[in-house]
């Protein structure tokens, strides 16, 4: 029963229904931004108190404390970055929110006139914010379905419950440093998933040619991946336009 929890939970991974901001009711906030290296200025607690006026739900970077319904469904969280888009005279910011898929849903800027950077940046970021919609979740169905699936499955006899967790069982990779799960979405795709992740590792995507595949990273990177000896190879794209072998062994 655990197995196929995990096993649904991977599979709406790829479920992002929500199209809207306001359809979402959970929202990860880092607790410092990558455009702000030196000095979050207060980005984070600025930004995480202005979202739950606006009835979200703040939860951590960790998935481990994530609540259950949004660990059953990752793709009920957006993720928020503020990017630092200052010119000469003022503070500016942009307030990006992303689905589960690295997608952005919206992208707001905000600037302001203040020249002390704590306050003008904290200022430019409400102002971005005056966009952002009263959260108001919506049901989705297909989750509810998925759900309702793991609730009979508990119904049934241990026997039953066995053989349908073996065969859901999804396969693992690791190249010894990060293990991750294969969830075979349909006949022509599959994802690589990490449990203490909110968005997958890579989207494995198929081409005309047999066991090499069109591939998205987790970063937003498209790249190619293949089986090579039945280990998954995933070519990791450089800073220098050259590419790094990653070798993915499958662990029995």
């Amino acid at each position: 029963m655990k197995k196929l929890s995990v096993l649904i939970s991977s599979f709406c991974v790829m479920l992002s229904y929500a199209q809207k901001v306001s359809d979402y009711k959970y929202v990860v906030v880092p607790s410092a931004f990558e455009s702000f290296k030196k000095d979050n200025y207060g980005l984070s607690a600025f930004l995480t108190k202005n979202l739950k006026s606006k009835q979200y739900t703040i939860i951590s970077e960790n998935r481990g404390q994530w609540p259950e319904e949004a660990n059953v469904n990752p793709c009920s969280v957006l993720n928020a970055n503020v990017l630092n888009d200052s010119g000469f005279l003022r503070n500016k910011v942009i307030l990006e929110l992303k689905d589960c898929n690295s997608k952005v849903v919206s992208s707001e800027k905000g600037s302001s006139s203040i020249k002390e950077f704590e306050e003008g940046f904290q200022d430019a970021l409400s102002k971005a914010l005056i966009n952002i919609p009263i959260s108001r979740p919506v049901e989705n169905p297909t989750l509810k379905q998925e759900v309702q699936v793991v609730k009979e499955t508990t119904q049934e006899t241990p026997k039953v419950s066995e053989q349908k967790s073996q065969t859901s069982k999804a396969e693992k990779y690791s190249n010894g440093k990060l293990s991750l799960q294969k969830i075979q979405i349909d006949a022509a795709q599959f994802i690589l998933v990490d449990g203490n992740s909110s968005v997958p590792f890579a989207t494995f995507k198929e081409t005309t040619k047999k066991d090499v595949f069109r591939v998205k990273l987790g970063s937003g990177e498209s790249t190619t991946g293949y089986y090579e000896n039945g280990n998954l190879v995933i070519e990791i794209p450089k800073s220098n336009d050259e590419y790094s072998k990653e070798v993915f062994a499958p662990v029995k």
